[in-house]
């Protein structure tokens, strides 16, 4: 890879792992072995986010360059563009994958927005227009995802509360407490397989595990250092947190190879477990494979790291 990487995502069957990066190239690899599939070109700027739709045939990204497209999967064809007047930030494909939500950037005198658009099976009959627009939110929206059943939009960033919207009126329904919530800015949200509780990590040097329809919090991991991203394991109580300085304030001083890891928290005692090193500059992306039996990392470095588990870790006891 060229650029530092901003996000990963496998499709739901875990035979494909997505990448996006600053390089202004998606790219898809095969996530077994970790060879290149190919890559989606067409956009103008950094990459900070996508999806790929539950039968693997559409990926949707969004980029600094002020749009958010739909690609073609597997030929790698451009389908459809949204325009917009500020950077796009975070794209989710809805359960069914007939709506998406993407989050623009504040920009100008522009605030933040979640835009919902409407995602036609045809492309040939897609539109640009939005069915929902959410402006408001202080502060850039780093994540914004669908609630269970589609009911709603859950959305964090910037100003480290995370909020839960109508995905049909638009209207606030619950925003995280003050107190037990994040401090600073909320980087990465992360929702559990059956869509139940979400994990957000946190600039704060935090992870927070929240109930989705209550938005209680449930359970907080305390790090050392800032979290860029976060992964929650399907099969086993484990969650993933990735960080490290921003990238602006990492001294080039030491030379300690990849001493930048993923650390591992049992989900229920909240007490790390162990770690993965390998990266040589913060960790921004974590994703696990839908089967559980192996997670990937991407980092400020530019490289997509994968690790299976060997049989021990299906074993670990605290």
């Amino acid at each position: 890879m060229k650029g530092p990487l901003t996000f990963l995502k496998y499709n739901r069957d875990g035979d494909l792992l997505f990448s996006c990066a600053k390089d202004h190239n998606p790219t898809v690899w095969f996530a077994d072995n970790g060879e290149r599939l190919g890559t989606y070109r067409g956009h103008n700027g950094a990459v900070w986010c996508c999806d790929v739709s539950r039968d693997s045939m559409r990926l949707i990204t969004g980029s600094a360059d002020q749009t958010a497209k739909l690609w073609n999967v597997q030929t790698g064809q451009q389908l459809y563009t949204f325009n917009f007047d500020s950077p796009a930030r975070a794209v989710d494909f809805s359960v069914g994958d007939k709506l998406a939500v993407i989050t623009t950037d504040p920009f100008m005198e522009l605030t933040s927005a979640i835009h919902v658009k409407r995602i036609a099976r045809d492309s040939s009959d897609q539109s640009g227009e939005s069915v929902l627009v959410i402006r408001g939110p202080h502060g850039r929206i780093n994540r914004a995802v669908w609630g269970p059943l589609n009911k709603t939009i859950i959305s964090a960033g910037e100003d480290a509360v995370i909020r839960i919207w109508d995905s049909e009126s638009g209207k606030l329904l619950k925003e995280s407490d003050k107190e037990s919530g994040h401090k600073k800015t909320i980087t990465a949200l992360s929702k559990s397989a059956d869509g139940s509780h979400f994990l957000t990590g946190s600039l704060d040097k935090s992870a927070k595990l929240w109930d989705t329809r209550t938005l209680t919090l449930i359970k907080t991991y305390v790090t050392e250092r800032p979290v860029n991203a976060v992964a929650m394991s399907p099969l086993i109580d484990h969650v993933v947190l990735g960080g490290g300085q921003d990238a602006s304030a990492v001294t080039t001083t030491d030379h300690r190879a990849g001493k930048f890891e993923a650390k591992f928290f049992d989900k229920i005692l909240q007490e790390e477990i162990g770690g993965v090193k390998g990266h040589f500059g913060p960790i921004n992306a974590l994703a696990f494979n839908p089967d559980g039996k192996s997670f990937s990392s991407g980092g400020e470095d530019g490289y997509v790291r994968l690790h299976h588990f060997d049989p021990d870790y299906f074993n670990i006891k605290i």
